[in-house]
Formats: C-alpha cells, sequence, structure tokens
C-alpha cells in the first residue's frame, strides 16, 4: 500500500513539474508572532580553557577530546629539567639539615664532646681550687700558689659557659636551617605539583590545543574544558532590536543539523554592552522544552518571541524575492511589486501595504 502510495506522489509531482506551473498562493489573515532575530552558537556551561601553571616539555595527554573528566583529574605531565634539579638540590638540602639537627648530628657532638671534656676540666679545676682554699687558710700553701689554682678555675669556668653559649646557638641556627629547608623544600615540591596539569570541574573535554614533545609556557592554554551536560545558547542581537529583549521571553530555536525541527527555550540574560564588531548584543537562553543531541558549537539560528497577534495579513516567507518584493499574476504574465513588511517570523511575513488579500502571488 505504501509503495503505491509512493508512485501516485511520484507521478503527481512528474506530471506537476511537466505542466510548468509554479505554487502560487493569496495573502491570507493568520495568527503571527511577532519575533526579534538573533543567531549564534551552542556552547557548555562553566566553559574554560585550562592553562599550564609552568613552563616545560609535555611528556604525556592522559585525555581525549570528548572524554569526561573529575575535579582534580591530571590531564597532562610536563617535564622541566630545571625544575627537576631544583626539586632534587632542595630534598637534598632537606636531608642534610635534617641530619645537622638529629641527635646523631656530627656538628652537635661535636660541640657535646667539646662540652664534656670543658665539664670535667671546670670540675677538677673547681676541686683544686676549692682544696688549695681551704689550704690556704690552714697556712699550707701559699698566696700564689692560690691565686693559680683560682685563676685556672675561673677560666675553665669562663671556657665551660662559652661552650654553653655556643651549643645553644648552633643548635639554634641548625633549627632555623631545618625550617628553612624544609620550607624550600616544600615550594618545589608544590611547584612540581604545577607540572600535572589536571581539570578544575567534572565536565568534558571538548579541544586539546597540544602534542606530547611540544613546549608549553606557564598561563599557555592546553585545553578547552566544560559541563558534560549543561548547554546554553549564546546569541547574537542586532542593537535595533536589543531594547525588546527582556529575561523570561520563549526563543524558537533551529540548528543546521535539525533543518526540521524547531526547539524552545528562553532567555536567560541579556547582557548590556554592545559588541562593537558586530553591532550586537549577546544574549544567553537555555532549552526549555526538547533537547536535541548536543554538539559544541553548533550554529543556530533563533526568534526570541515578543507578542503574539491575531488576525494579520500574511504571506509565507517562500514567496519573498529578495527582502521586500513578491512576484504578482497579471493574466498570463508575472509582475515583480514591492511590498511593506511588518513583523515576520521563520515562516510568515506580514504584510502591511503593496498587494491585498486578493492579490495572487507566485513562487518562480
Amino acid at each position: 500500500m505504501r509503495s503505491a502510495s509512493k508512485l501516485l506522489l511520484y507521478f503527481s509531482l512528474l506530471l506537476s513539474a511537466c505542466g510548468d506551473r509554479a505554487p502560487s498562493t493569496q495573502p491570507a489573515y493568520r495568527q503571527l508572532t511577532e519575533a526579534v532575530y538573533a543567531s549564534g552558537k551552542i556552547l557548555p556551561d562553566n566553559e574554560y580553557q585550562l592553562s599550564a601553571n609552568a613552563d616545560g616539555i609535555i611528556t604525556a595527554i592522559l585525555v581525549s577530546e570528548g572524554d569526561t573528566v573529575r575535579e582534580g583529574q591530571e590531564l597532562m605531565r610536563v617535564k622541566s629539567e630545571v625544575q627537576d634539579a631544583r626539586l632534587e638540590s632542595a630534598a637534598e638540602a632537606y636531608r642534610e639539615a635534617r641530619e645537622n639537627y638529629s641527635s646523631n648530628s656530627p656538628v652537635l657532638r661535636e660541640l657535646q664532646a667539646k662540652l664534656a671534656a670543658a665539664k670535667t676540666k671546670m670540675q677538677n679545676d673547681s676541686i683544686n681550687y676549692i682544696r688549695y682554699r681551704n689550704m690556704l687558710r690552714a697556712n699550707a700553701t701559699s698566696q700564689a700558689q692560690f691565686d693559680q689554682r683560682e685563676l685556672t678555675y675561673t677560666l675553665s669556668k669562663k671556657d665551660f659557659e662559652a661552650l654553653q653559649s655556643t651549643y645553644r646557638h648552633t643548635r639554634s641556627q641548625l633549627y632555623l636551617a631545618l625550617k628553612n629547608a624544609e620550607s624550600q623544600y616544600r615550594i618545589s615540591a608544590e611547584d612540581k605539583a604545577n607540572y600535572a596539569i589536571a581539570s578544575r570541574i567534572n565536565g568534558r573535554v571538548y579541544d586539546l590545543y597540544k602534542e606530547p614533545g611540544e613546549l608549553v609556557r606557564r598561563n599557555e592554554p592546553v585545553a578547552l574544558l566544560g559541563d558534560a551536560g549543561n548547554m546554553y545558547m549564546r546569541l547574537l542581537v542586532d542593537e535595533l532590536d536589543i531594547a525588546r529583549v527582556r529575561a523570561g521571553h520563549q526563543v524558537l530555536v533551529r540548528i543546521d543539523l535539525y533543518p526540521d525541527q524547531v526547539f524552545e527555550a528562553s532567555v536567560t540574560k541579556v547582557y548590556p554592552r554592545l559588541i562593537s564588531e558586530d553591532q550586537s548584543f549577546r544574549v544567553d537562553a537555555k532549552f526549555t522544552g526538547e533537547k536535541p543531541e548536543i554538539f559544541y558549537g553548533l550554529n543556530i539560528e533563533a526568534n526570541i518571541i515578543i507578542s503574539e497577534r491575531d488576525s494579520v495579513l500574511t504571506i509565507p516567507k517562500s514567496y519573498l524575492v529578495g527582502q521586500d518584493s513578491v512576484w504578482v499574476e497579471r493574466g498570463k504574465d508575472l509582475e515583480k511589486v514591492r511590498i511593506q513588511k511588518g513583523v515576520e517570523n521563520f515562516d510568515l511575513v506580514e504584510i502591511r501595504g503593496g498587494i491585498d488579500k486578493n492579490t495572487t502571488i507566485k513562487q518562480r
């Protein structure tokens, strides 16, 4: 049955073509929706360009275009011999500083040995000093011998106290050196982490700008990321029309990839800054009804609905010739007639003058 219908349709079209009868119509009163035209692209929410945090050579790319990623997931690895050497040097300095401040520190053990020897000498000199002082009181030694023992004890005591001060100062300096080395190592380690380029969002990789082996500079973009499922429309509206557009206005969208479908959306934001390059304003919109399968950067055309009017004299937009003319049937001939247009949308054009409801117009 379907095959027969297709054959009938085919022969009908063939006969129509052979008769060379161009389609014709007359203006009719219809409901007409007033709309503002806009064009633009479909883009992901939270779109951003991921940049390198340091200079180096890309050694590995761990994802592909279209992959979904998690926040913090490593996407690329960058290598720098200078940074590797800096980190190795900082690690060695930190290890040495920890060793110098430990209980087995060669520096501190040497001072401890000197301090112990000075303490023993001071204790012995103290014993001799006390013995000679007692002997002097008993007239068992001379004043000169006592003075000699007293001077020896005084000097050894000062030496011991000086070594104590040196030990405390050295230990304090080694502690500061340890903290500085630890800080430098931590900074180098954190800087090393910058050589692992990671995602800042849960989303999708839409483009990769680099290949393994390529040089990358600090803050140079290396990938394009955005939400995996949430998309929006970035539209451009002519400066003459922007004053009529408001957040919440309904939007009818046509996508090149789906030429026979119209999708519904709503204006979410109107930007106040004029884009001087094309004398237009940016307007963002979100799908509200059926959502198409989305691809990044799809070109779209949209009508932002401003108002709806009943009983408006209209013609199909397909009958327009250029911007403001139609072919009018005059007997057996066709005459090109200029019309006065009003509101228009994807399909219909309001007629305000030039022809009336009794005029027959044709496609040529």
